[in-house]
């Protein structure tokens, strides 16, 4: 059950009560969905989920990673272009 912004404020403990127990609690603006109000336990799993890893990170912890693939790049300068 979604909570109208003026429910959720003046029963915010209950909305946080909620969320710690039942999980994300949404509220709406307008009869418009605005925000929803959850545990830190679940905003931490939301959050270490969404980390961004760098390209090298990401290749290191490959399943494929240390395989031995070799990749050689053509030294063709490819075709000349009249400007």
């Amino acid at each position: 059950m979604p909570w109208t912004l003026q429910d959720a404020k003046a029963q915010f403990s209950e909305v946080v009560r909620r969320a710690e127990d039942d999980g994300p609690q949404h509220v709406t603006v307008r009869g418009k969905p605005a925000v929803v109000v959850v545990s830190e336990e679940e905003f931490a799993r939301l959050t270490r989920q969404s980390r961004r890893v760098s390209l090298g990170e990401l290749m290191r912890n490959s399943p494929v990673a240390g395989i031995g693939l070799r990749i050689t790049r053509s030294r063709d300068p490819g075709r000349k272009i009249k400007l």
